[in-house]
């Protein structure tokens, strides 16, 4: 990337111009996926994107199950504590050492991978490691609640009330 993504993106207008109408240049990861498909299928975003959606041949019932808020939370804070006790950070401690990984890698600014390589190049302590470590999960557990709640058609049900949940998978096999 001798050119930066400025000259990625403009390579993506020269490609598929749809796709680089719609992304703008300062997203870098999606520049990116774009030209990875046109590299590996051949083929344009846009186009691949806008072709027709085939119906299937049965009824989709989309159920999501929430738990309340504050037992997610406790959820996320003991899940956090079993991947350290797991050994999460001799994996990230791993990963430090591979040469070409760095912290502005997507995968490496995943939840979790982003604090934890922090910490171990001494930018934050140990507290601030598992507080900013929880405190992302939470703000990622509250994305994609907001992305559910947005499919209309989905029925959103309190985790802990299953019975409303098997009315529903009841009536909708009716």
């Amino acid at each position: 990337m001798a050119h930066g993504w400025a000259a990625l993106h403009a390579q993506l207008v020269a490609l598929d111009p749809v796709a680089g109408a719609r992304i703008h240049p300062n997203d870098p990861q999606r520049i990116g996926r774009a030209l990875e498909v046109i590299r590996l299928t051949g083929e344009r975003l846009s186009a691949l994107q806008g072709r027709a959606r085939v119906d299937l041949p049965y009824r989709i019932l989309k159920l999501a199950l929430m738990p309340e808020r504050a037992l997610l939370h406790a959820r996320i804070a003991q899940r956090f504590e079993l991947m350290l006790a797991a050994g999460f950070l001799d994996e990230v401690r791993a990963l430090v050492q591979r040469p070409g990984l760095h912290p502005e890698l997507p995968s490496m600014r995943c939840v979790g991978y982003r604090q934890a390589w922090q910490y171990l190049r001494g930018e934050i302590d140990v507290d601030t490691f598992h507080r900013t470590g929880i405190e992302a999960t939470r703000q990622l557990a509250k994305r994609q609640i907001t992305w559910i709640r947005s499919e209309h058609d989905a029925f959103v049900r309190d985790a802990h009330s299953l019975d409303s949940a098997k009315c529903l998978i009841e009536k909708a096999m009716r």
